[in-house]
């Protein structure tokens, strides 16, 4: 018992590190500031394509529908631009870097730096495709270059943070100098040098590989990565394993946020500019999919648990947690369950708390992929309700809401037996006690 427990309290001590690493938790840091973008870019394109074309029609529709566009090209199409100095800002923070704002404009900087320097922009009048130079494109700034930006976010601060450290390079005014001047003054060589050495490697690059780093990095590494963690069973893999970290007391953001949540965003991201196009979206496993099919009323898809306990459970203690926990459960909130039950470190709960998300996200795979349910083309918050949020994310299809209401069926018998086991093992424990 006692190599159990030390195995269990490793494992455990693993996981915390695991979540408290700085270029994680700066992940996570980051991406928690710009998700109220994208849920903005969501109702945009919910408005232009579903709302809007109910009261309008023609030229008043076109007009209409700009706000829609301009909202898009601030928020998706700008995606890699807005984390890059997010997650240098959340670094240099987390690593008590004292300009921090210093690095987050080296991020800016760099990212561009790093981008072509001719690009394919269509003409307006007859459509074709032509070469040009000194533009930017939305397609390097949006989502198809936000794996990039969140690695030259990651290097170039680490970079520019080890450079500044250097006391030779430090100009220092003295005291009678502004704070703000002073620290300007401070980073300026560290600047120069970093800026210049991302300018070298940009030129290498173009001049002599004929290629970009933004180009790079998506080939070679974001796609791979893609295919590999947003399929079918790398989802599974990674969501169960995230789902068992929070039975033993861990945030499943620990795994989400830093290996899951940027490669699932950015295909939710995609699927929201195609749908805004009136193009076929072409993905099915975004972070919508997931908190809609696989995190039902919170992590664990514990709606279904509150409404078992209140149908088949016995214990008062149970149902008295599962009173409290209603409220913010619809909303999936669904802490106060967790460690109120508790699910946490409670073994008869951990297999069901693991298996039904699995077992929604590949029922709502396949009817999506059956055509049965449309995809997810809306990116809705988190904090929506069930069933509102199936209907929300796959732009108005009430068969989504369907397969939802299916899987929490499914769950509530799922959870029961579960249940039962679990409300034995209280009932004996408290014999035990009272002995």
């Amino acid at each position: 018992m006692k190599e159990n427990n030390s195995f269990v309290d490793r494992f455990t001590m693993f996981a915390v590190k695991l979540g408290n690493q700085v270029h994680l938790r700066s992940l996570r840091d980051a991406f928690a500031v710009i998700i109220p973008f994208f849920i903005l870019a969501g109702l945009a394109v919910l408005m232009n394509n579903v709302v809007f074309p109910w009261f309008f029609t023609g030229e008043s529709l076109d007009s209409i529908k700009v706000w829609g566009t301009v909202i898009t090209n601030g928020t998706l199409n700008l995606a890699s631009l807005l984390i890059a100095p997010m997650i240098a800002y959340s670094l240099s923070k987390n690593k008590g870097f004292q300009n921090p704002l210093a690095s987050a404009a080296i991020a800016i900087g760099t990212l561009i730096i790093m981008m072509p320097t001719t690009v394919s922009m269509n003409v307006v009048e007859t459509g074709e495709a032509a070469l040009v130079s000194g533009g930017l494109t939305f397609n390097n700034l949006g989502t198809t270059g936000m794996f990039s930006g969140i690695i030259v976010g990651l290097l170039a601060t680490e970079i520019f943070m080890k450079i500044s450290s250097l006391k030779k390079l430090q100009i220092n005014l003295g005291d009678g100098v502004p704070p703000a001047v002073s620290r300007s003054f401070t980073v300026m060589l560290p600047t120069l040098i970093t800026l210049s050495f991302f300018g070298i490697v940009s030129a290498l690059l173009i001049s002599v590989f004929d290629t970009n780093l933004i180009e790079l990095i998506t080939n070679v590494i974001q796609e791979p990565l893609r295919k590999i963690n947003t399929s079918l069973i790398g989802t599974v893999i990674i969501y169960s394993f995230s789902n068992f970290l929070f039975t033993i007391g861990i945030h499943a953001t620990v795994v989400n946020g830093a290996i899951l949540d940027p490669l699932t965003l950015q295909n939710m991201n995609e699927n929201m500019l195609a749908f805004g196009a009136g193009e076929e979206a072409p993905n099915i496993i975004t972070n919508s999919f997931l908190s809609t099919f696989g995190m039902i009323g919170g992590t664990g898809s514990t709606v279904a648990l509150m409404i078992s306990i209140l149908i088949f459970g016995k214990l008062k203690s149970s149902r008295e947690v599962t009173s409290i926990s209603l409220a913010p459960g619809i909303f999936n909130i669904n802490e106060p369950m967790i460690f109120g039950f508790p699910i946490v470190f409670n073994l008869p709960m951990m297999i069901p708390f693991v298996l039904l998300p699995a077992i929604g996200i590949i029922v709502a795979y396949f009817a999506t992929a059956l055509g049965f349910i449309g995809k997810s083309v809306i990116m809705v918050p988190w904090t929506t309700p069930p069933l509102m949020n199936a209907y929300l994310t796959t732009a108005g299809d009430w068969k989504a809401v369907l397969v939802q209401l299916a899987i929490i069926v499914f769950g509530i018998f799922l959870y029961m037996p579960f249940i039962k086991i679990s409300e034995r093992v209280t009932r004996a424990q408290a014999e035990m006690s009272n002995d």
